[in-house]
């Protein structure tokens, strides 16, 4: 169906499906200013409560930390831990720290996605890895600019810049909506760029509205941002892509259900975000860092002088304490019995300890709800070596949750580069030799083993004859080429004598089979075997 034609409200997300959202992008953006903006007087989960607009203690308690208005007049002491950020990004890491390994039966094809992988999808999945793991899902779309390359490529889109179209779970159509700058900051209009992914053709449309509202669809002609457009689409607005069995973009939920949205029809098929249930825990984790903080300002040595001691600057100027002077002028009076001691030291307490364990505390329940090992976020143990398979056992719960993802992330991998081959072998490109099969996607292990642990197992499945010297080379050395490998075996099988006669053999083995034979009982001639 082509882009909307009337005035809407948009994007046409349901209200609680965009709070969340942005409150996730404002934990994600790691910015104090956008989290003092998102929760100032709201209660929780954005739930506005009699208790917050009272006075005093009750009206404080009832309202998150980054909610409560920072006193006239005073500096700004709230302090952010960017515990979210760093979840997002280890999400990422945990999938795409290395790239993944596209295969096709085709050479023509496994060369172009050699070139695909190379050129620029390796930090295109770490990008919208961590945009899924904040967001909740994220998009990979197919985009093209001859003025940019010669070739189309594959670009993430954050999950709260898109309006899905879902049949069954599977992602049926999808609209892209970009703002767009007018250039000039008196004007209040506000530009949209609206892009939909159907199969076979994509749509594009000019909006002019306002915050909340699509507005009225313009010629393209009229914002340069979309005036090249123009002459590409047809009377529709639509561009063919020469691919119509591909849908030109992909979903990758981060993780479902979405527990929250299970109940609401426009957002059952999105997925959760790793922050879904732990705002509560990061706020807190804020509030102790703040507190932490607050202890070492209030900490500092300060002293007490009496005012004998003080060094007038004049009429109206005051007086000042000078802490490097060594002799002062000796006071016509004795000390009396309860009389204060003219310089007092002033020296709180810093909790250091107390908030320690909270924060670790917090941080522990916050990735552990998120469905991470503590241990993947920080250091554990005594700094020794461990093997891979000790790390896999501290990190079971991260292994697990990044088996989970994966089983999301491979067969839109696989979508999106088989319509990428698609279209650059359909008429627009017209690259020759390209099969649109979708691809096999393989992980590669973000935790790898060691020399020694790879050499304990070959040597073990040597023993157990369970594999061949080409299997045991290919594990030692999966980033080798077949020719690399072929030669690998046979300097292998001519070091170790393969081919070379038997001295244990008797030529009881049958032909083919190299021997040195035996003896015969009067030390005679070696006897042939039958």
């Amino acid at each position: 169906m082509p882009l909307p034609t009337a005035d809407q409200t948009w994007p046409p997300t349901d209200a609680r499906v965009q709070t969340a959202m942005a409150d996730w992008d404002a934990w994600f953006s790691a910015d104090p200013d956008r989290l003092e903006q998102r929760y100032e007087g709201r209660g929780y989960r954005g739930i506005d409560r009699p208790a917050q607009y009272a006075t005093g203690v009750r009206g404080r308690l009832a309202r998150w930390f980054w909610g409560a208005p920072t006193t006239a007049g005073q500096k700004r002491t709230k302090l952010h831990v960017p515990l979210a950020g760093d979840i997002a990004r280890t999400s990422s890491e945990l999938l795409f720290s290395e790239p993944p390994k596209l295969s096709s039966e085709s050479q023509t094809t496994q060369d172009r996605l050699d070139e695909i992988v190379e050129k620029g999808l390796h930090p295109t999945l770490l990008e919208a890895g961590e945009l899924g793991a904040a967001l909740g899902g994220v998009y990979l779309r197919i985009v093209w600019d001859e003025t940019v390359a010669d070739r189309p490529w594959i670009a993430p889109v954050a999950a709260d810049c898109a309006v899905p179209e879902f049949r069954y779970g599977r992602l049926a159509a999808v609209t892209f909506w970009t703002l767009l700058d007018s250039g000039d900051p008196s004007d209040r209009r506000v530009w949209r760029h609206l892009e939909k992914h159907e199969r076979g053709v994509i749509y594009h449309g000019l909006y002019e509205g306002g915050t909340g509202s699509l507005g009225r669809a313009v010629p393209l002609e009229d914002h340069p941002a979309t005036a090249p457009l123009a002459a590409m689409v047809d009377a529709e607005g639509g561009i063919e892509t020469g691919a119509p069995d591909h849908l030109t973009a992909a979903y990758i939920p981060n993780v479902r259900p979405a527990r929250a949205w299970r109940h609401i029809p426009s957002a059952s098929y999105w997925g959760q975000s790793d922050y879904q249930g732990i705002e509560g825990i990061l706020d807190a984790l804020d509030e102790t860092y703040s507190s932490w903080m607050r202890d070492v300002r209030q900490g500092k040595g300060r002293i007490l002088v009496a005012n004998a001691l003080l060094d007038a600057a004049g009429p109206g100027q005051g007086a000042t304490w000078d802490e490097d002077r060594e002799v002062y002028a000796g006071l016509n009076m004795l000390p009396r019995a309860g009389d204060p001691n003219p310089i007092s030291a002033v020296q709180f307490e810093i909790r250091v300890q107390e908030h320690r364990d909270t924060c670790a505390e917090l941080v522990e329940q916050a990735v552990r709800q998120a469905g991470y090992s503590a241990s993947t976020f920080g250091e554990s143990g005594d700094g020794a070596a461990v093997t891979a398979t000790e790390i896999r056992a501290r990190e079971r719960r991260s292994m697990a949750t990044r088996a989970r993802k994966a089983l999301y992330w491979r067969p839109a991998v696989a979508d999106i580069v088989a319509a990428l081959l698609a279209v650059e072998a359909g008429p627009l490109f017209g690259v020759a030799g390209l099969d649109p099969t979708p691809p096999d996607v393989e992980f590669q292990d973000s935790i790898s083993e060691g020399p020694v642990e790879l050499a304990t197992t070959a040597e073990l499945m040597r023993r157990a004859e369970a594999a061949s010297t080409e299997t045991l080379v290919r594990m030692l050395h999966p980033d080798w080429d077949d020719d690399q490998v072929d030669a690998e075996v046979e300097e292998i099988q001519g070091e170790s004598g393969r081919g070379v006669a038997d001295p244990f053999a008797t030529g009881a083995e049958g032909e083919g089979v190299p021997h040195a034979g035996l003896p015969s009982a009067g030390g005679g001639p070696r006897a042939e075997g039958p």
